[in-house]
């Protein structure tokens, strides 16, 4: 028997590859599936199944294809209704794979289908768990995803929750490996550390939502406290995971469509395509094509483009740099962004060489900004999150995090100069190439974010004015 773990650092996200005996299965696959292809042919193994642990909300998986690739069945646990070919296993149900056992445990609570499943050896022991979203390293799966499927509160899911990890998960061993299907980064959760595996012991030990003497109550309370909103394609995920999607190869092929500099102002605006540019901040910065939106592919870009752009039908035209266009079209695909139009051939070089009209931001280093702001007149707002914004921010600064930018740019007055920063420039970039799209351009964006700011004299503050903190 062995065990990998496939983790995808962008998404926060873990699929996992058992093989035992020459039969394999793997556990909430990514949407591209050819990897997974190269490796059951190398490893000389056939796939037995596909099983998922719930209706994904952050990521589109790969089930979908790879079952029409392989013809090995997709596993639901009991309450999928699956608008295509998938067993919805029974609580208690075992799968045999080679040598070894995995069993369904029915963990509802973060959705009402969410399930556990339990890999028993070769010996008949308990070995690990693939818990899906109902248990992460250092936290639980967020209970207010479902709400409007299961017809439940939030409220009343945690509570469901609460008995799926008492009933199910904590009575098995200590020494039971945990195997998530998120790590710190994923927005299934709100407290999850950076470690990907532990143990059902060490997480009695260290996870707040498995205290021994918690009750119902607080479990409620604790779960709930502080969830932010989901963001608006989670919905649109989930709807792809349970219908089925567009084949991952269509994507690919739409998306590597090199369209010319001469075409591509006329394809943009007949598609009603967004102009996405991939590149980095600092390039970005410099030189652009008007009314592009800059989200860096090094970055958090996937999760960022699900929550900025939200609306996964949007048709998108690509700016990448030289030979990331594949790569791009597939970070896109996973979380649902299907109508890809095509990328600018030769990317942003190829524009500025045949002499289109170009942009730029008006970046300033840390020490400009010291140098130059009076923090007793001047506005600075500070888009990292909250709760960045609470452990150290600059006095008198505004929190207005990028996840709410199309809540508070309404509230900006364009005759107004303003101070954007967050904590490197990753994000505060992908702010002011919006901020600009829309027809701002009276700020000054700094280079480093608070990293940078806060190595200079800029007075900063470790407690949160309150008047200051944006409510959304």
């Amino acid at each position: 028997m062995k065990i990998e773990q496939i983790y995808t650092g962008c998404l926060a996200q873990g699929a996992y590859y058992i093989t035992s005996n020459g039969e394999a299965a793997i556990i909430d696959p990514l949407r591209e599936t050819q990897p997974y292809l190269d490796r059951l042919e190398r490893d000389g193994v056939k796939l037995k199944y596909i099983f998922e642990t719930h209706f994904h909300a952050d990521f589109v998986s790969g089930h979908v294809d790879l079952s029409k690739e392989t013809g090995a069945p997709i596993v639901y646990g009991p309450n999928a209704a699956c608008e295509f070919d998938c067993i919805s296993a029974t609580d208690g149900q075992e799968f045999k794979l080679g040598k070894v056992t995995i069993k369904v445990l029915h963990t509802p609570g973060h959705t009402m289908e969410s399930t556990t499943f339990l890999l028993i050896d070769e010996n008949g022991k308990d070995h690990a768990i693939f818990s899906g979203d109902t248990l992460f390293i250092g936290d639980v799966g967020r209970p207010d995803l479902a709400q409007k499927a299961a017809g439940m509160t939030q409220d009343q899911l945690a509570g469901i929750l609460f008995h799926s990890l008492r009933d199910k998960i904590m009575t098995l061993a200590d020494d039971v490996i945990v195997y998530p299907a998120h790590g710190a980064g994923s927005a299934c959760g709100k407290n999850m550390s950076k470690e990907t595996v532990s143990t059902i012991g060490n997480q009695k030990a260290n996870n707040y939502a498995l205290r021994a003497n918690m009750t119902e109550e607080e479990f409620i309370k604790e779960v709930t406290d502080g969830l932010l909103p989901p963001p608006a394609y989670f919905s649109m995920n989930v709807a792809m995971n349970k219908q089925g999607y567009e084949s991952f190869e269509t994507v690919l092929h739409n998306g590597m469509k090199a369209i010319n500099v001469t075409e591509f102002e006329a394809v943009a605006e007949e598609t009603g395509a967004l102009i996405l540019d991939t590149r980095s901040a600092a390039d970005f910065s410099k030189a652009f094509v008007p009314q592009s939106i800059n989200i860096g592919i090094n970055g958090d870009f996937a999760p960022w483009v699900g929550t900025l752009i939200a609306n996964v039908k949007q048709p998108i035209i690509l700016i990448t740099t030289a030979g990331m266009e594949e790569e791009t079209v597939t970070r896109l695909s996973r979380v649902g962004f299907d109508t890809i139009i095509g990328h600018l051939d030769g990317g942003f070089e190829a524009w500025q060489k045949a002499g289109y009209e170009t942009d730029s931001v008006n970046r300033i280093t840390a020490e400009q900004f010291a140098n130059e702001v009076d923090i007793q007149k001047d506005k600075i707002i500070d888009i990292r999150k909250e709760t960045e914004y609470e452990a150290e921010h600059i006095e008198d600064a505004y929190s207005k995090p990028l996840a709410y930018i199309n809540d508070w740019v309404k509230d900006i007055n364009p005759n107004e100069h303003f101070y954007l920063h967050c904590a490197g420039g990753y994000r505060s970039m992908i702010a002011a190439s919006i901020l600009q799209a829309r027809g701002f351009r009276n700020f000054s964006e700094v280079e480093g974010g608070f990293g940078a700011i806060s190595k200079t004299d800029i007075p900063k503050s470790d407690f949160v004015c309150q008047s200051k903190v944006l409510k959304a």
